[in-house]
């Protein structure tokens, strides 16, 4: 295992003990996502449908990695859904290697908003 994975594990294992003690349970990444979208949608918590749910991830994607220039917030439509453009591929990873590269990205996203 590289120093970078390990480095990455490490500070995810922190980052979800603080979520753990904020939100009384462990998140996984697609929770971790899901919690991302929905501070930046700026909807307020209620139930939301599967698909409402994956366009929250979606949004938390793209809003993790748009510092790094893979996208650009567009605008928010009539309903207040944010809108991003792809303005460059992501990497090909295999799934252990996007799973890190997601986990860098979301790190820094908390890191910037000092969580």
């Amino acid at each position: 295992m590289s120093t970078q994975v390990e480095y990455v594990q490490q500070a995810w294992e922190k980052l979800e003990t603080k979520l753990a003690e904020r939100f009384g349970k462990k998140p996984d990444l697609e929770t971790t996502l899901f919690l991302i979208g929905l501070q930046e949608s700026d909807f307020e918590p209620r139930l939301f449908s599967k698909e409402e749910k994956q366009d929250l991830m979606h949004i938390a994607v793209c809003t993790i990695l748009t510092p790094s220039g893979y996208f650009v917030f567009e605008k928010k439509d009539k309903d207040n859904w944010p809108h991003y453009k792809q303005i460059k591929a992501t990497p090909d990873y295999k799934l252990a290697e996007q799973e890190i590269f997601l986990k860098e990205h979301i790190l820094r996203y908390f890191e910037k908003n000092e969580f």
